[in-house]
């Protein structure tokens, strides 16, 4: 575990906001990155998605990093113009 890791995990026991905050913007993140990263396993540019989608250039741009501000049926249409489907899942969180 890195050090970087130490701090993260020791500061998320103290701190209950910390840990909810960090939670949400990495998964906000990770989404962002998986969104733009099968773009890009596709072939697909945001130019070419965009115009695809009749979207604005910067709307893809938005929603491949800052994911937290779109609702999940744009994020579903943009998943389903490159061939997939998205998918919903709840999990009861493990213990640490």
């Amino acid at each position: 575990m890195t050090e970087l890791e130490r701090y993260i995990n020791q500061r998320k026991q103290r701190d209950n906001e910390f840990a909810e905050n960090f939670e949400a913007g990495y998964l906000s993140f990770k989404l962002g990155y998986l969104l733009a990263r099968t773009r890009e396993e596709k072939g697909i540019s945001q130019e070419q998605l965009a115009n695809d989608l009749n979207w604005e250039l910067s709307l893809i741009s938005q929603l491949e990093t800052q994911t937290e501000n779109f609702d999940i049926s744009t994020i579903e249409k943009y998943v389903k113009a490159l061939g997939k489907k998205l998918f919903v899942e709840i999990r009861t969180p493990a213990v640490n």
